[in-house]
């Protein structure tokens, strides 16, 4: 089997370390696992190549060099209109089996030349891009991203959306086909990230008392809310300590506000690391935290909450979007309101406190990871709504089974995952 994977959004890195870039080589490490020959299509490889996906054949998409937004918004459209002659280049001869495509802001060529030479499509949308776009960062020519947003999705053979909000806002733009639209959790590889040898899942033999947040430092995430929960867990629980890993913009306010707080001593900052790099970081933590603030628009799949899942770590988190689901209402996690931080304190000091209690939440953790959130069942699922079977691809586990279309009337569903997850 032969399989294009596109991805032209500049911000995402193929081989990078953002949690995209993780999304995205999990995705092709299933394909290659199942021994599809990979061609990647991209306006950015990355440089950042694990060993078992050095296979994959890397095609590069250009983009011209501008100055201004829209400049930069026309530029992308330009590279975008030279996806469609790469896969009829990749195709020639020996043809594709599957375009499976990342949705972008300015993507439509990979689904309509799917359409055109009859391959099945799947298109894969993290976030509702033109919002976002306008919302966090700058948009100059929004009417004509819609419009490629609905080109993109139109064309596309099968649609899966990481979350109910995701799915209805994709639906909105499938014209006749709603139901082409899938809601498809993130996942998470079971086989790499397991808990640290010889756990006995409750706290680790060290002095320390560690919690654990990995992800970009952005203020969606919750970490001025983290760090003074950490304030009130470090008075009641004097040998605990913060374990950050990731980077990003708040990074100089996180930390001066854990040194405002006489806290910064108890905090580490690994920073960004490389993907390989997470198991072990995972393994130096007795509890993980994902202290999201109230959001209106909360339509992520936090990958985090998924590795911490595999982890076998007790879990707190926001009570918000779809990580109640995630956390099995509780069963699999411990819930909290968003944006209390004396909340938030006090559910890992119980933690710290009670070992019988992160033990069966651990052991929990790691069943729900590896029953409901395997990628290989996740990427088996995507393929799958597109009528593709991928020879070889054996899963694991299976999810347990959800609720996989969704209708432009549900739109008010709970969320979770793009880029900003």
């Amino acid at each position: 089997m032969r399989v294009a994977y596109v991805s032209s959004d500049p911000g995402v890195p193929v081989f990078g370390r953002k949690g995209a870039s993780v999304h995205v080589q999990a995705v092709l490490r299933e394909l290659v696992r199942a021994g599809a020959e990979v061609h990647v299509v991209t306006t950015r490889p990355g440089d950042d190549t694990p060993d078992d996906l050095r296979g994959v054949v890397v095609h590069r998409v250009p983009v011209a060099p501008t100055g201004s937004t829209a400049e930069r918004e026309v530029a992308l459209r330009d590279a975008d209109a030279r996806v469609g002659g790469i896969l009829t280049k990749i195709a020639a001869g020996e043809g594709l089996d599957l375009v499976y495509e990342r949705y972008s802001l300015w993507g439509t060529a990979a689904t309509a030349w799917a359409d055109d030479a009859r391959v099945p499509s799947v298109l894969e949308v993290n976030a509702p891009l033109v919002a976002e776009q306008r919302t966090h960062r700058e948009l100059v020519d929004e009417a004509a991203a819609e419009r490629c947003a609905r080109a993109a999705v139109g064309a596309a053979t099968a649609v899966v959306a990481v979350s109910g909000p995701v799915a209805a806002w994709a639906a909105d733009r499938a014209g006749e086909h709603p139901g082409k639209v899938h809601v498809l959790a993130n996942g998470v590889d079971t086989a790499r990230i397991v808990p640290a040898a010889g756990r006995c899942w409750g706290r680790q033999e060290t002095t320390a008392f560690t919690v654990l947040f990995v992800g970009t430092l952005k203020p969606w995430h919750g970490l001025d809310v983290l760090i003074d929960a950490f304030a009130g867990v470090r008075a009641r629980v004097p040998d605990a300590r913060l374990l950050l890993v990731g980077d990003g913009p708040e990074r100089e306010a996180v930390l001066a506000r854990a040194d405002t707080l006489g806290v910064a001593d108890a905090v580490e900052h690994a920073g960004a690391v490389a993907p390989s790099e997470v198991p072990a970081l995972l393994h130096r933590a007795d509890v993980a935290v994902a202290p999201y603030p109230a959001l209106d628009d909360f339509y992520f799949s936090p990958l985090k909450v998924y590795e911490y899942l595999a982890a076998g770590l007790p879990v707190v988190a926001s009570a918000v979007g779809e990580l109640p689901d995630a956390l099995e209402h509780g069963d699999a996690g411990v819930l909290v309101p968003p944006g209390r931080a004396a909340a938030l304190a006090d559910a890992i000091v119980a933690l710290a406190h009670d070992d019988d209690r992160r033990a069966a939440l651990g052991a929990r953790a790691r069943e729900v990871a590896v029953e409901r959130h395997d990628w290989s069942a996740v990427v088996r699922r995507a393929l799958g709504f597109a009528g593709v079977e991928l020879p070889g691809l054996v899963p694991s586990v299976e999810l347990v089974e959800a609720r996989s279309s969704v209708e432009p009337a549900e739109a008010g569903s709970s969320a979770g995952g793009g880029r900003r997850g």
